[in-house]
């Protein structure tokens, strides 16, 4: 089954519903990566129809982007980049946000290099930032779009009333919440009836909750010193007992009703949402078996109302991806 399309404003092709995530790629926070493995998960997402490739500039500082880069070369044509902007670190890898239009100006020029293009296809603000007003921003980046430097603008991270705001000074074409069975904070706020309304792509990260939707994960799955998930509330006793008796649940109710796995309803969930792309996090070749199952059917009405009864019974208290959210800078530069 041929992986399901939807049109971006200001990029041509077809883009591919399902994206490969690339955070893992980048090595820091997820137990580290091996690079010629990364290469090859990167072409064996385009061999089986995934042409969305979501990286950024923190994703490893830089290495994300640089093994992106490195699997493109001589497939270039057959990707559609989208990468992200307006986040700083500094030598000991501490992250903050930062819009101000010199650091958007030094990030694209860095982001260009380390992919090894001409430009971008998707451009996105990572988060916003207090300490710059947002359609500072936006103008800024709306001048590097009519320099060619970038084919479509996103942002990530952004509520409705930015992006009113940034909308105000250059158009957007998507947005990236987090959004999955688990995280449903897009289906709870307006962002995926403001996707509707505006004409935009929701980009939902974290499709399978850090690979909770995987199916993979037991009580005995450690994760290790400087792993994101060990320092994420969900896989932390006693919740990550109530997600994993969910998604034991949720994978009986799959096969029984569609005969897939959880992986694909959770992916399938995330589709039928709105108009949206999954992004599916993989850093091996192997992990994108499965993808031909989200494809060509749907979850009804009552598939909802049951997942939705089967979430309730074993989550006592869900929990969102805040403690994700990078900090402001304490001051202005």
């Amino acid at each position: 089954m041929a992986i399901e399309t939807i049109h971006i404003a200001g990029i041509s092709e077809p883009v591919s519903r399902i994206g490969l995530g690339t955070w893992a790629i980048g090595g820091s926070m997820w137990g580290g990566s091996n690079d010629e493995q990364s290469i090859a998960t990167l072409h064996e997402a385009l061999e089986r129809g995934i042409n969305l490739i979501d990286t950024a500039p923190v994703y490893g500082f830089g290495h994300s982007e640089e093994v992106v880069g490195k699997a493109l070369v001589g497939r270039r044509d057959r990707a559609i980049i989208a990468t992200k902007v307006a986040l700083d670190w500094d030598d000991a890898g501490r992250v903050t946000r930062n819009s101000t239009p010199q650091r958007i100006r030094q990030e694209i020029e860095d982001s260009l290099r380390r992919l090894q293009t001409d430009y971008i296809d998707l451009y996105q603000v990572h988060w916003p930032d207090d300490l710059v007003a947002i359609d500072e921003t936006a103008r800024v980046l709306e001048t590097l779009h009519q320099q060619g430097k970038f084919r479509a603008l996103g942002v990530s991270n952004y509520s409705p009333a930015q992006m009113d705001r940034f909308r105000s000074a250059a158009p957007l074409a998507t947005m990236q919440p987090p959004l999955n069975l688990f995280e449903r904070g897009a289906t709870e706020t307006e962002l995926l009836p403001y996707a509707k309304y505006h004409q935009m792509v929701v980009l939902a990260y974290g499709a399978i909750c850090r690979g909770l939707l995987s199916g993979r994960m037991t009580p005995e799955t450690v994760f290790g010193e400087g792993d994101l998930r060990s320092f994420d509330p969900k896989f932390q006793q006693p919740r990550f007992a109530q997600y994993l008796a969910a998604v034991e649940a949720l994978k009986a109710f799959a096969a029984e009703r569609y005969g897939k796995s959880v992986m694909a309803l959770a992916l399938r969930w995330v589709l039928d949402a709105g108009p949206t792309i999954a992004l599916w996090g993989a850093r091996r070749p192997e992990q994108l078996n499965g993808v031909e199952d989200v494809s060509g059917w749907t979850l009804t009405a009552e598939d909802k109302r049951d997942i939705d009864a089967i979430l309730t019974q074993h989550i006592s208290a869900p929990l969102g991806a805040e403690f994700m959210a990078p900090p402001h800078r304490k001051t202005s530069l």
